[in-house]
């Protein structure tokens, strides 16, 4: 249920990443590939890979040729999606020809360049095309392992001798990857790794042949229709079983890890070597996510040691959640005897230090404001870099403070630029790309250098190039609400506004844990799905941070929704626009809309069904009619199970509330949706027609969660869209 947080990475990517002045480079992608010692980076520009070192005037080295990069057999260079080069730039993996598994792009080709000798090898090259993932070096340099088809293989580099470490592997039984739910709701890809010393490799493996199938139905893509099965476990349903092990590179018997509990009862999202080869620290979930476990494993015997244990009366948020959706690596320091932890116990996400052996916790980030991520460590000069906001919820700049424990927050990020402020920092804190804007900047950014954020060129900061525009008609704001709560929001108001007549007014509505509305960005007031421009056509539009959504405001604002997704969030989303209509009387009553899309969808329809004398006009896009028929690692977390709360599962369900619609609403859902089930729309539909409800739907056949597979699906949507809105509540003083 997470579209809000692709769609906003993506147009992060896009946007605030793209430079065209420094050092003859172009940045159109925020995967920087730093070099070892964290002054350089590599970037592939006209088929050539370079070494660009931004410190010393922008040299370039050109590590690889366009023909270099041309395989013998080809007449093209091969186009790179990713790359890893190793530490002494003797070698570089290359992964092309690149194929979408659900979210992402993962899998795909593997080439070896050998700069010693200038050879360019296909890995894998018995494999099927495109069926190789998350292919990485060995630390030693002498071998690659990647997974192919649900199994785990080594292969030499110099002699190209494979050797198959699992052989098990099926669409269910699923070996150095994960199932769908692991990926959407983790971030867990990537599921095994090498060895400090090469010898080894730990892996997961996730057992889902007892968790059932969702079967989506393919009608588009031949004469007879055929089913699409994803492993999927709904709410109520046990998890996969999930287990970690470790083998021997060279191949051999799986030593598995005796982690305690039923493995059909609990999670394992996260998993790392010790620094020293001796064992694996793994972080456990129970069911209920709300007691978190470390465990240090012995290698050699798979005995477990538990090192830390926390718990929460609502859920703990795991790594993904404050390292932007990627669970991998782990924080290790002074040579790996400590390493940093992020906890809410206090209140506040908070940076600890915690010692390996789990005898020592220190509290870094001391105060009453939370972190967001972890930017950086510094260990030479003992700092680590986080982003947070402690002033202002809606903006964030970067901070630093001594891991000791005894320093108060530094604030890094340059005190007159006030907004949304990105980074992405060189190993050791050195370098970093320095990304800003606000309502008033469009995306901008600069390389800098740390600890002093100075740029490398004057000429080409963001002091130098920013250009702001005035958008008088965007308001940032708060309200309180009847029910004696305060949000953030924001207001888009109409071109030409006169204030002696009545507009219609816009909401845009996400309300659930995973995202955020209300934030201080360029991109702010904007919707890609009206075929326009909503203030030049005459509406208002408006957006708020209910309770439960995931901004800086500590964890009791947060997980106020514990239980009551439905309920709390609607009722500050409907009570936030029943003051804002009463405080601004030029706001039309009659004429009162909310759009979302997957959680903002559920939360449409909720305010279109509970209040209805509010909302007069809805469009839910993707949205989770029922809440029954979610994942079971999303919804258990927020709601509980449902054996014990299966009350609170129905009371925030739309479709409970579907026989109350009395305004109009257009709903939208991609058939193939594997995320939220095309079920969910069916779900509705009956219940909107039991009860002689009259409404309009769009089913966007074979299309997934993010509908814009397909000629001229995405403009067939906005029209759609567009459309409906200007027909039903149309635009306009009066």
């Amino acid at each position: 249920m997470r579209y809000i947080i692709f769609l906003r990475r993506y147009v992060a990517i896009v946007c605030l990443l793209t430079i065209t002045s420094v050092g003859q480079s172009q940045y159109k992608s925020g995967n920087i590939h730093w070099t070892k010692d964290g002054l350089g980076m590599y970037e592939v520009q006209n088929n050539a890979l370079l070494k660009i070192n931004p410190t010393s005037d922008w040299q370039v080295t050109t590590l690889a040729t366009a023909a270099q990069l041309t395989p013998s057999d080809q007449t093209k260079p091969l186009a790179i999606a990713d790359m890893e080069v190793n530490d002494d730039e003797s070698l570089v993996l290359i992964f092309t020809n690149t194929a979408r598994v659900w979210r992402y792009h993962t899998r795909g080709d593997y080439w070896i360049l050998d700069r010693r000798n200038n050879q360019l090898k296909r890995i894998g090259k018995k494999l099927p095309d495109q069926s190789l993932m998350f292919a990485k070096l060995s630390p030693d340099n002498k071998r690659v392992a990647y997974v192919s088809r649900q199994n785990i293989y080594v292969e030499d580099i110099s002699s190209g001798e494979t050797v198959a470490l699992t052989s098990d592997g099926t669409r269910q039984m699923i070996n150095g990857t994960f199932d769908w739910v692991y990926e959407e709701e983790f971030g867990c890809r990537d599921g095994f790794r090498w060895s400090y010393d090469s010898k080894y490799i730990a892996y997961w493996q996730v057992d889902a042949r007892e968790t059932r199938d969702y079967l989506m139905l393919n009608t588009t893509d031949s004469i007879y229709s055929f089913v699409v099965p994803v492993e999927y476990p709904k709410v109520g349903q046990p998890p996969s079983a999930v287990r970690i092990g470790i083998v021997d590179a060279g191949g051999g018997t799986t030593q598995w890890m005796k982690i305690p509990g039923d493995s059909r009862q609990h999670y394992l999202p996260r998993m790392e070597w010790t620094v020293d080869n001796r064992n694996l620290i793994v972080q456990q979930l129970n069911r209920r996510q709300n007691e978190s476990k470390l465990y240090l494993c012995d290698v050699n015997s798979g005995a477990t040691k538990n090192i830390y244990t926390e718990t929460d009366k609502a859920w703990i948020d795991i790594k993904s959640r404050w390292n932007d959706d990627d669970p991998t690596g782990w924080e290790w320091i002074k040579n790996g005897s400590s390493f940093l932890w992020v906890s809410e116990k206090d209140g506040w996400r908070h940076i600890y230090l915690l010692s390996t052996e789990g005898k020592k916790e220190v509290l870094i980030t001391q105060g009453d404001y939370d972190i967001e991520t972890i930017s950086a460590i510094d260990e030479k000069n003992n700092y680590v870099y986080f982003i947070a906001s402690p002033n202002n919820a809606i903006q964030r700049y970067l901070y630093r403070t001594s891991m000791n424990g005894k320093g108060k927050p530094e604030l890094v990020s340059p005190q007159n630029l006030k907004g949304t402020h990105s980074y992405n920092i060189s190993p050791g804190a050195r370098l970093a790309y320095h990304g800003f804007t606000n309502r008033n900047t469009p995306n901008i950014g600069e390389w800098i250098t740390l600890p002093r954020h100075i740029p490398i060129k004057k000429e080409e900061s963001i002091a130098s190039q920013i250009k702001t525009v005035d958008r008088k008609n965007l308001e940032f704001f708060t309200i309180t609400t009847d029910d004696a709560v305060t949000l953030d929001g924001w207001i888009l108001s109409p071109e030409n506004f006169d204030p002696t007549k009545k507009y219609p007014v816009l909401l845009y509505v996400y309300g659930e844990p995973a995202a955020t509305t209300v934030e201080d960005r360029f991109s702010t007031g904007s919707n890609r799905l009206f075929d326009g421009d909503l203030a030049k056509s005459g509406y208002f539009y408006v957006s708020f941070n209910n309770r439960g959504t995931p901004t800086l405001k500590g964890s009791a604002w947060r997980k106020s929704i514990y239980r009551d997704i439905g309920g709390i969030n609607i009722r500050d989303q409907a009570m936030a626009m029943k003051k804002l209509l009463s405080e601004r009387p030029y706001l039309d009553t009659s004429r009162v809309a909310s759009w979302g899309w997957s959680g903002g969808g559920s939360s449409t329809l909720n305010l279109l069904f509970q209040y209805p004398d509010i909302f007069k006009t809805g469009i839910a896009i993707a949205a989770v009619a029922n809440q029954l028929t979610y994942d079971n690692i999303y919804q258990e977390r927020y709601m509980g199970p449902p054996q014990e709360t299966e009350a609170d599962y129905i009371k925030g369900s739309p479709v409970t509330h579907a026989k109350n619609l009395r305004g109009n609403l257009l709903y939208i859902h991609g058939t193939a949706d594997d995320n939220v089930h095309y079920q969910n729309a069916e779900m509705l539909l009956n219940e909107l027609i039991k009860y002689n409800k009259q409404f309009q739907f769009m089913a966007y056949p074979n299309r997934s969660h993010g509908i814009y597979e397909g000629e001229g699906t995405v403009q067939h949507l906005r029209t759609l869209f567009t459309n409906y809105l200007l027909t039903h509540c149309p635009p306009g003083g009066r």
